[in-house]
């Protein structure tokens, strides 16, 4: 699995890159802290796969890495995603080192 650290995601955003940020936790945890990602939580990714890009990097998040993974898991196994990076220690890692 491809992963990307929140130092690397932080220049990309101040970069202005074109790629895509989804976040898979719960919307009561969006709404505590989030980084602008697309609220798709974990339980409904599969039924929302048509809103994930297949031709621009696709960065998912959680709140430590774990959901994260096991989505990227799934989708690169039933839909042949290959753009996919799991952003390393989720929004916990971002919040300490790189701040909301």
């Amino acid at each position: 699995m491809k992963e990307i650290t929140v130092i690397e995601l932080k220049k990309l955003i101040d970069e202005k890159k074109d790629f895509q940020l989804i976040d898979v936790r719960e919307e009561y945890e969006f709404d505590e802290a989030n980084i602008n990602g697309e609220l798709i939580p974990m339980g409904v990714v599969m039924d929302n796969v048509d809103k994930i890009s297949k031709d621009k990097q696709v960065i998912i998040h959680c709140r430590s890495g774990k959901r994260s993974a096991t989505v990227i898991n799934a989708l690169e196994a039933q839909h042949g995603f290959t753009n996919l990076y799991n952003l390393k220690g989720g929004i916990l890692a971002y919040i300490d080192e790189v701040g909301l």
